[in-house]
């Protein structure tokens, strides 16, 4: 559990879209050992009827009864962090990110076999979050409260501390809250547009009830929600989470309006002007920045296109600030880690790297690179800012510890966490008392019977000192937006040469043209409005099989916008990097909708023979 709040920034603008082969990374971290049990801490941190799969066996059925004196199903979600509340906003944050590590990250995920783990993750947090709005503008935010649940130390098997549930409507308004559970609904409906389209429908439309409702009732939701002022107050307020939840309808359906949301509210909700330092669960300036800029890059700004310059400005600003080569930039301790405050620092160490990571992905595909104030700056050295703060995670650092527990050899014994703290109910059923709790477990010197497997702690201090002890809440307690983060860059870096802003790799629906305009057929390579061109670019021999890289670059030779590209790849034997595929076509990548007059797109493809034969299908020019 928080007393705070989070900031971070980015950069171009899309002319030319390319796709390059990535950075490889030597290291002794096993980055896809981390992921894994990163999804076994979220399983840790379940609330409600615990599925037949369920792996983290010391956990059982909790919070059963939640909202049934509200006349409201709340059974299910996530604890946020060692206690035994749920609290909304930080669980639909979590969501997001979560989600948007899958959006980026999801093929790389995978390849190492966690993809349908990262998916129920999110389905966990969504099926809740579904429940919590039952009405178009009612939208329930905490399940319990911290001041009776801080009172007692009980497993959430145990649990006899209230559990109250708490809400907003017209009458008590939380744009903030509503927004961000709109952003979540949002994103997680991309993870699951393709696997469960009518999940993902009913996700879109909740996302868009919420946003209506968070832009037209505005008003913090601490102020209606009181009980969350201590733990998760919205010291930013509303304003970032309606730009923030704009920018996620918009990538999630495409719709003009939220862009529109953006260009006419940026300056007036300080999304243009506000540089940050700092992005997490309450503040969300940065990562609204960061999707804008890349809206900007795909060319989709529009007439909005000197506001998305500003947002673009200031998402440069976060990751110079990162860097240490801004004009405002963010400490580190002595060993490199960020470091913004005592309690619970690594939440922002994780979702400044996440920011990091996937604009160093966004540059290089468009072949830029950031601009600071002491210099330029390539893409592959922000990322290996971001692989620095995981290694410094995951043990490379002054004391030699790992602050995900279960990884590698020293790690957090004494995590401030319930659950993992006390006896299992499933090796001993006897139940523990409110008070009993801490005189049996929490003041217990020895280490937790139940091993909390993947859970980041809060952290070293500003001096990279730390002390294993279950009462330093400030430094051993983990939280479920610390991980969030986290498992999207540690995707990146163990998928090592996979392909840059990867998307799910599942097909993407295309938009259907307009009846009015024109589409043109041709089955030959190149059109007069469209010339295709490959070529080898590289060729390596591997168990004694020559393998060759190709390059092959579109280019919209005409006047107009080219829309709904449809391309045939035959004699195709390998691996594909920068288009969706779409039936038996190839499109443009879901992040690109469209190409501008005179414009190109690159992509490539791996395999052991010839070039594949490479058709345009169809397309349409506005």
């Amino acid at each position: 559990m928080n007393f705070v709040m989070m900031f971070c920034a980015m950069t171009p603008q899309l002319l030319i879209i390319w796709l390059l082969p990535n950075v490889a990374f030597a290291s002794s971290h096993n980055y896809g050992e981390a992921l894994s049990k990163s999804f076994l801490f979220y399983e840790a941190q379940r609330s409600g009827y615990l599925p037949h799969d369920q792996r983290v066996q010391w956990r059982g059925n909790s919070g059963l009864l939640d909202g049934k004196a509200s006349g409201v199903d709340l059974v299910g979600g996530y604890y946020d962090a060692g206690d035994n509340v749920k609290f909304g906003l930080p669980m639909a944050f979590t969501v997001t990110m979560m989600s948007w590590s899958i959006i980026e990250y999801g093929k790389q995920m995978g390849e190492s076999g966690e993809l349908s783990n990262a998916m129920d993750a999110v389905k966990w947090g969504t099926d809740y979050l579904l429940k919590a709005h039952p009405e178009p503008n009612v939208l329930y935010g905490e399940v319990g409260d911290g001041t009776t649940d801080h009172y007692c130390w009980q497993r959430p098997e145990d649990m006899t501390t209230s559990r109250a549930a708490y809400r907003i409507d017209p009458s008590r308004p939380g744009s903030d809250l509503a927004g961000e559970t709109a952003a979540a609904m949002a994103a997680a409906s991309i993870v699951f547009r393709n696997s469960n389209p009518a999940y993902a429908k009913e996700l879109l439309t909740h996302a868009f009830q919420l946003f209506e409702f968070a832009d037209k009732y505005r008003g913090k939701y601490d102020s209606s929600i009181t009980v969350a002022q201590k733990y998760y107050r919205s010291v930013s307020g509303y304003a970032d989470e309606l730009l923030w939840a704009a920018a996620w309808l918009y990538k999630a359906s495409n719709k003009p309006y939220y862009l529109n949301y953006l260009g006419e509210n940026g300056d007036a909700l300080g999304g243009t002007g506000w540089s940050m330092t700092e992005f997490g669960w309450d503040v969300k300036y940065a990562g609204v920045q960061t999707l804008a800029a890349k809206f900007l890059m795909q060319g989709n700004a529009g007439k909005h296109e000197p506001v998305f310059d500003k947002y673009q400005e200031k998402a440069e600003n976060f990751m110079c600030a990162c860097l240490g080569k801004g004009n405002q930039n963010i400490h580190k301790s002595p060993g490199g880690l960020i470091f913004r405050q005592r309690w619970n620092n690594m939440q922002f160490v994780t979702s400044a790297s996440f920011l990091a990571t996937v604009y160093s992905d966004y540059l290089a595909s468009a072949r830029k690179s950031l601009k600071c104030s002491s210099g330029t700056v390539s893409p592959s050295e922000l990322l290996s800012f971001a692989k620095s703060q995981v290694d410094y995670i995951l043990g490379d650092n002054p004391r030699a510890t790992s602050y995900m527990v279960g990884y590698g050899n020293n790690y957090p014994r004494q995590v401030h966490h319930r659950g993992s703290s006390i006896v299992s109910v499933k090796k001993d059923p006897s139940f523990v008392s409110c008070r009993g709790g801490y005189a049996t477990w929490f003041s217990r010197k020895a280490s937790d019977p139940n091993l909390l497997a993947g859970a980041i702690v809060g952290g070293p201090d500003a001096y990279d000192n730390f002390a294993d002890q279950r009462d330093n809440y400030e430094q051993t307690e983990p939280a479920t937006y610390n991980n969030a983060p986290l498992i999207g860059v540690l995707a990146r870096l163990h998928g090592g040469q996979s392909q840059y802003s990867q998307l799910l790799p599942v097909a993407i629906p295309q938009p259907k043209p307009d009846p009015e305009q024109k589409v043109t057929r041709a089955p030959a390579s190149s059109t007069a409005d469209i010339t295709i061109e490959q070529k080898e670019t590289a060729s390596w021999v591997h168990k004694g099989k020559t393998y060759y890289r190709y390059s092959v670059i579109v280019t919209n030779n005409s006047a107009k916008t080219l829309k709904n590209l449809k391309l045939s790849i035959s004699q195709l034997y390998g691996s594909l990097w920068g288009l969706s595929k779409y039936g038996d076509s190839y499109v443009f990548p879901a992040w690109l909708n469209s190409l501008p007059a005179g414009k190109s797109l690159e992509f490539v493809y791996v395999h052991s023979a010839s070039p594949a034969v490479v058709s345009i299908s169809s397309y349409t020019l506005v």
